[in-house]
């Protein structure tokens, strides 16, 4: 398949390679800007719209603060989430606070931060309250059950483990009011990478109808309708992106059905897509160490599962382009692998690909999300450094890579000496 390209000559990535040695995680600033300001232009008919960025998907402060000059703000789940939108210099009500099975430490700061509280189990509302006190403005997650069907990544939702059942959204708000919590926003997320555009215009209608049947029972007036992330993006070529125009409107026509209707609005429309907005962006860039012949033709990189993990995960497609054989046929079968003692360490499996040859440059595409974030440190591997392609050309380090020092940090070897 030759239809994906990279925004780098093999001129322009030989010369990075020059400096920063590979595997490297780098993305294309001008791509990203581009796509995040048209994700925000095409809701722009909802006053109050705000696409609040899931750091889990590319957790760097570099990537944040270009988006927040976008307008996004940022969906945390952690401790260290929070902090990270802290440093960037984010407070208050630009930061949304989606976690599970949470820690009342990771409450607190949450609150010491004025972030959103979308609270994911209806026992933490007296967890919350006992530890650190119910905020102004709370929002649960809502889990629709058998209302709505999951996907493939994510499951269905009455297997997840996230959220409120319909009846406790009930029980849970009617419990804010009386704990005198006069703000209020619902959230919801079902899927994960999904291309369907109907799915997101069907998963809005679901919430609206929520919203209208607890207004009439508890009289409650919501300030914003969290629709969560999952839009996917086309990994392989023959994939078609989401078409975000046609998710607009389709909302659009269900707000003023559902929402202008009832008397319900104005409210505000958010999101907390993360892979959508940097995964097309980013490129784990790699180069090949080994090529082996046995049973089958492998092409052995100096990258591995750990500086991406979703091919072994999932089983998740990646297009792979050899640089500088772009045009030449594809007609080389081989896997494509690391070197981790883990038999799923691999990039691809029976993948047709130009001749490739020992010191050949591999981009995978797409790494942009859930690539770097997921790292790990098995057999002793450090994680690669994150770079950023500038929008004059300029490449500069994000992230340096991890080194033995970094990996032993937490470890105590004089003490060893001695034990």
């Amino acid at each position: 398949m030759l239809g994906k390209t990279v925004p780098f000559s093999k001129t322009k990535i030989d010369e990075i390679i020059s400096q920063f040695p590979t595997p490297f995680h780098i993305y294309d600033e001008k791509g990203m800007m581009e796509h995040a300001k048209y994700f925000v232009d095409c809701f722009s008919w909802n006053e109050g719209f705000k696409e609040y960025y899931a750091i889990k998907a590319s957790p760097n402060p570099y990537l944040m603060k270009l988006l927040r000059n976008q307008g996004f703000g940022i969906d945390c789940s952690s401790l260290a989430e929070l902090i990270l939108a802290e440093k960037v210099g984010m407070r208050g009500e630009e930061i949304m606070f989606t976690s599970n099975d949470t820690p009342a430490e990771e409450y607190q700061k949450a609150i010491e931060l004025g972030a959103i509280l979308n609270i994911d189990d209806i026992s933490h509302i007296d967890y919350i309250n006992e530890h650190v006190g119910i905020p102004e403005l709370v929002c649960f997650r809502y889990n629709p059950g058998a209302l709505k069907g999951g996907n493939a990544i994510i499951g269905n939702p009455e297997d997840s483990k996230y959220g409120f059942t319909r009846e406790q959204l009930f029980e849970g708000y009617k419990k804010l009011i009386g704990l005198g919590v006069k703000r209020f926003g619902i959230h919801t997320m079902v899927a994960s990478n999904e291309l369907d555009p109907d799915y997101f215009i069907e998963t809005a209608e679901i919430v609206f109808d929520t919203i209208i049947d607890i207004n009439k029972e508890l009289g409650i007036k919501f300030e914003f309708a969290n629709l969560g992330g999952g839009i996917g993006i086309p990994y392989k070529s023959e994939h078609k992106p989401v078409d975000l125009k046609k998710v607009s409107h389709g909302i659009k026509e269900k707000y003023e059905k559902l929402i202008v209707a009832n008397g319900l609005d104005p409210l505000k429309i958010y999101f907390e897509s993360g892979r959508a907005i940097t995964g097309p962006f980013g490129y784990l860039v790699a180069k090949v160490l080994h090529m082996k012949e046995t049973y089958k033709k492998y092409v052995g990189l100096d990258a591995s599962m750990h500086n991406l993990m979703r091919p072994a995960m999932y089983g998740a497609y990646h297009h792979i382009t050899v640089v500088g054989k772009e045009s030449q046929s594809h007609k080389n079968l081989y896997d494509v692998t690391g070197s981790l003692c883990e038999n799923n360490d691999k990039f691809a499996i029976n993948r047709l690909l130009p001749e490739v040859e020992a010191g050949d440059v591999l981009v995978i595409h797409d790494a942009g999300a859930h690539g770097h974030s997921m790292g790990f440190n098995y057999n002793g591997k450090l994680r690669s450094a994150e770079l950023l392609l500038r929008e004059n050309g300029e490449v500069v380090q994000i992230r340096r890579k991890e080194t033995l020092e970094d990996y032993y940090a937490t470890v105590d070897f004089d003490g060893v000496k001695n034990f």
